[in-house]
């Protein structure tokens, strides 16, 4: 039986990962590493992923085969600590990429991002190679990052694999930091308040993603028989795509007073970069991705739960 170790376990990914994966191998089979251990569930434990020496010491006494390695400054807040975001999320993949390397691990899932295209990638259906010319720090080292999980599968056979997330949607946990955090940030305000003012143009199309399916899809990647598999740097998954508009009108469904303002700030600029929509056909080809939230049901489940 695997044993699974998530760094990063207390961020809005982990959170859910942990859960998800201690259903499928029981709680002591999934170890949740953050710094914010302190948050956690048992079994859990305070770790810095940068520091390698102390990775290889806890796979090692763990017997830890598997390393979801979830660690990394998000685009906004990367931008106001450019140095610190680059250190953080490439010491924190490489400490990985080398245990696996050694031997000490058989497999490894980091995750990328849409940060990683720029503003030469088609915006429409961005595929799954293309033009790729990040503009944020977040994004430059998403794409890095990309490029040396290839290098550690070619050279050294590393079984690593990586999903380009969109914005993730979730109400299990704090938004962290990112572009697309306002698609969270709203259905709370909403509750709260019936209004919100959104930090993004009403016009600015994103892809999107409920959590539930980014799970889905991370764990559907990371079991696919390595075989059926064609890309090592990372697949471009895609679940739905629309605008802060077109978000409180559906919300209006639930609170039809709800108030909406747009005041674009320095995020705006960010996420003009970025695709409106990109094409997942690779993923759909080669493991069989299915998204299976639209917008409303992406709506009413958030609507429930906030």
């Amino acid at each position: 039986m695997e044993k699974v170790l998530i760094l990063g376990a207390a961020g809005q990914i982990g959170t859910e990962l942990v859960n998800t994966l201690r259903a499928t191998y029981g709680n002591d089979q999934v170890i949740a590493g953050d710094l914010l251990a302190a948050n956690l569930s048992e079994p859990c434990i305070q770790i810095d992923a940068t520091d390698e020496h102390a990775l290889r010491e806890l796979v090692t006494k763990e017997g830890v085969t598997v390393v979801y390695q979830l660690v990394a400054m998000l685009s906004a807040t990367g931008e106001k600590l450019p140095e610190k975001a680059w250190a953080l999320n490439m010491q924190a993949l490489f400490a990985v990429l080398n245990l696996a390397k050694d031997q000490l691990i058989k497999q490894v899932f980091w995750p990328s991002s849409i940060a990683a295209f720029g503003p030469n990638t088609p915006t429409l259906d961005s595929p799954q190679m293309t033009v790729m010319d990040p503009t944020t720090v977040y994004g430059i080292s998403k794409l890095s990052g990309e490029l040396w999980c290839q290098y550690y599968h070619d050279k050294y056979g590393v079984d690593v694999r990586s999903i380009r997330y969109p914005g993730l949607i979730s109400w299990g946990a704090e938004p962290g930091g990112g572009t697309t955090d306002y698609a969270i940030d709203i259905f709370r305000s909403a509750k709260k308040d019936n209004a919100y003012t959104c930090f993004l143009a009403e016009d600015t199309r994103l892809p999107m993603m409920h959590m539930d399916d980014a799970i889905r899809a991370t764990l559907e990647l990371m079991n696919a028989p390595k075989e059926q598999l064609s890309i090592w740097t990372s697949y471009n998954v895609s679940g739905v795509d629309f605008t802060p508009f077109e978000l409180a009108e559906a919300l209006r469904k639930h609170y039809p007073t709800l108030a909406m303002r747009y005041a674009p700030d320095f995020r705006q600029a960010i996420a003009s970069t970025w695709p409106q929509r990109i094409d997942d056909s690779q993923a759909r080809l080669d493991w069989g991705w299915q998204p299976a939230y639209d917008l409303s049901d992406l709506v009413q489940d958030m609507v429930e739960h906030i």
